[in-house]
């Protein structure tokens, strides 16, 4: 199989973007881990503060709530 330079150029930037963006995911996990080792006291009671920091998006659902982190992590409650 041949391929021709700007194809492997093309795929090389494609790597180096996937890497960059998984690098980037990385950081932001580490961030929240550090935040959230820091904190020295229990949630007790809704933060305004806290949800800014740390949330990124809730979406509404009939049946369930989706909370998307600004770490990039997702979850789902239901109700």
């Amino acid at each position: 199989m041949r391929y021709s330079i700007d194809a492997l150029r093309e795929e090389k930037q494609d790597l180096l973007i996937e890497e960059a963006n998984r690098a980037g995911l990385k950081q932001r996990l580490d961030e929240l881990e550090a935040f959230l080792t820091e904190q020295t006291t229990e949630v007790t009671e809704y933060d305004e503060g806290l949800v800014r920091q740390l949330i990124e998006k809730i979406t509404v659902y009939d049946d369930h709530l989706a909370f998307e982190f600004k770490s990039g992590l997702e979850t789902e409650v239901q109700m």
